[in-house]
């Protein structure tokens, strides 16, 4: 998981070792003190200021640790920036991440027991953790809190894995007591509405569908219609795959957020499309306006590109992420486990 950019961000911390330290910089020395003459002391006197006098006195020379300069950074920076671009990071965060590891470095003095290399990798950790920290979003506490049913709806194109992410939501939900109801609103193809079955079955619970090519907002309307009837808690709504550039699809979708009016509205993305899933997200966004994102194959992502940009550039919080396919192979998104992934 992210490799790639794990073993590019280690080549920047060797890099960073490399980097000549200036030497350490000494405190002025005090001026020297007016000089006075001397009263003559008795013997009493004398050996009283020699019992005042602290023992073990250290030098007046201070050290004020290391102080990193601009034209150490200028190549560092350059570095980090092609790191993150070859990790299909978007321009507008890697621009950020810089900036927050050039304001943490240049001009700052730091221990001088501390290594070069620690101090830069600390550094770009907080400016990571910066970027990503803007948006948080708990939705085991959003669930418990909601009136029910809680309409949560589903976006995204083909080939993402949606229709296993609503799954893996949905045992998730079931393991924490609700009861849960599956909406196959993706009419477009029959195998979607197949797929959902085989997983409604596994879950044991209820699936409201219709024929293939019905209205998908009809099915969302009956399947909401069903959860309050049956004082279910979640109603977990699919939706047609399709690119985000299909005008017919986003008419579509837009047409079921006015029937089914969702509490929430989910984005899956595939984290291996990098940049293409931040711009899938914004184009879905500014359709139906999406609240959270689930990021899925996370296990099998290099680069971790659309894990550090998704969340920032959209300003919508990630929500999940699916390492695997089985239903438990789901991750709660959390800023120090992203941190941990790129750095240990």
């Amino acid at each position: 998981m992210f490799e790639a950019l794990k073993n590019k961000l280690k080549g920047l911390r060797k890099k960073a070792s490399e980097i000549p330290e200036p030497a350490p910089e000494l405190a002025p020395e005090p001026p020297p003190e007016p000089v006075s003459p001397t009263p003559a002391l008795s013997w009493k006197e004398k050996r009283k200021l020699e019992k005042a006098k602290p023992k073990g006195d250290q030098p007046l020379v201070s050290d004020h640790g290391k102080k990193i300069k601009e034209d150490s950074l200028d190549e560092l920076l350059w570095d980090l920036e092609v790191a993150l671009m070859e990790a299909d990071v978007a321009l507008p965060v890697v621009e950020e991440i810089k900036d927050g590891v050039r304001e943490g470095l240049l001009g700052r003095r730091h221990d001088r027991s501390a290594r070069l290399e620690d101090v830069v990798e600390t550094t770009l950790k907080d400016a990571i953790r910066k970027v990503l920290s803007l948006n948080s979003f708990d939705f085991d506490q959003w669930v418990k809190e909601r009136a029910k049913p809680a309409v949560i709806m589903f976006v995204g194109i083909n080939g993402t894995g949606k229709t296993t992410a609503i799954a893996k939501i949905g045992k998730r939900l079931q393991d924490q007591g609700m009861t849960i109801v599956l909406a196959a609103g993706d009419t477009f193809r029959a195998g979607a509405i197949d797929q959902l079955t085989v997983h409604a079955e596994r879950l044991g619970c209820r699936i409201i569908k219709h024929s293939q090519g019905s209205d998908p907002a009809a099915v969302a309307f009956d399947a909401i219609d069903h959860a309050k009837a049956k004082k279910k808690d979640v109603v977990l709504l699919d939706t047609a795959g399709r690119m985000q550039t299909n005008s017919n699809l986003m008419d579509e979708m837009k047409k079921i957020v006015r029937v089914a009016k969702p509490d929430l509205i989910v984005f899956v993305g595939d984290s291996l499309a990098g940049n293409d899933a931040v711009e899938q997200a914004r184009q879905f966004d500014a359709a139906v306006g999406i609240d959270a994102v689930f990021l899925t194959k996370i296990d099998a992502d290099s680069k971790g590109g659309a894990a550090l940009s998704i969340a920032h550039t959209i300003g919508k919080p990630i929500a999940f992420v699916s390492n695997g396919q089985e239903y438990h192979q789901i991750i709660k998104f959390d800023v120090d486990w992203m941190i941990g992934r790129l750095f240990d």
